[in-house]
C-alpha cells in the first residue's frame, strides 16, 4: 500500500495519553490500527472530538440497532463515493448484522438488499439527505414515524448521515485508503 494520507502522518506515540490508550485498545481488539486514527493523529484535538461524536451516535444501546446505524453509514458513504468509509463500515456492518453479504448489498444497491421495509425507508431518507439535503420534508419524517421510528431515532438518522458526510469528504480530501484488513473482515 502506498501513502495513507496527503498530509503528514505522525507516529501514534506522539498522541496525548488518552488517545494513545484508545488507539492501543482498538489495535488490541482489531489486530491493527485503522488508517483513520493514524491519519487524524496529525490533528489530535479533532480526532478526539470526532471519536466522541462517533461514539455518541454509533455505540448507543437504545433506538436504532448498531447494524442499522452501520447501514446508514454504508449507504450514504456509497452515494458519497467514499471508499474508506464504505469498506471499513461495510466490515462493521457484516460484523454487527452477522451477515457476510449485507455490507456489499447495502453499498452497491441498498433497495435490493435483504432488509426490512422499515430499514429501506430509513435508508431512502438517509440517502436523500446525503445527496440532496434541501429536498427533505417534514412529511418524510412523518412517514418514518409510521414505520415506528421515534424522534430520537430520526435525530440519529440525520446526525449519522451528517457526521459521515463530513467524514466521507475528509477521507477523500486526505486521500485515505481503507486498511487491507477491512476487506476480509466478517466474510465467513
Amino acid at each position: 500500500m502506498g501513502a495513507i494520507s496527503r498530509f503528514p502522518v505522525p507516529d501514534i506515540d506522539v498522541l496525548p495519553p488518552d488517545l494513545r490508550e484508545r488507539v492501543a485498545e482498538l489495535e488490541e481488539k482489531m489486530g491493527f490500527i485503522p488508517n483513520l486514527f493514524r491519519v487524524m493523529a496529525y490533528r489530535p484535538d479533532e480526532l478526539r472530538l470526532f471519536m466522541q461524536y462517533h461514539d455518541a451516535l454509533m455505540d448507543k444501546e437504545a433506538g436504532l440497532s448498531k447494524a442499522e446505524r452501520e447501514m446508514i453509514v454504508v449507504a450514504t458513504s456509497a452515494v458519497n463515493h467514499c471508499l474508506y468509509c464504505g469498506v471499513s463500515h461495510g466490515a462493521f456492518l457484516r460484523m454487527r448484522s452477522k451477515d457476510p453479504r449485507l455490507g456489499d448489498q447495502i453499498s452497491l444497491n441498498y433497495p435490493e438488499a435483504d432488509i426490512t421495509p422499515r430499514q429501506r425507508a430509513m435508508l431512502d431518507y438517509a440517502v436523500q439527505l446525503a445527496e440532496m439535503p434541501w429536498t427533505v420534508t417534514t412529511d418524510q419524517l412523518e412517514e418514518l414515524r409510521d414505520h415506528g421510528f421515534d424522534d430520537d431515532d430520526l435525530w440519529d438518522i440525520g446526525a449519522i448521515t451528517g457526521l459521515f458526510a463530513m467524514s466521507n469528504r475528509l477521507a477523500s480530501h486526505l486521500g485515505m485508503p481503507p486498511n487491507d484488513e477491512f476487506y476480509g473482515m466478517a466474510r465467513e
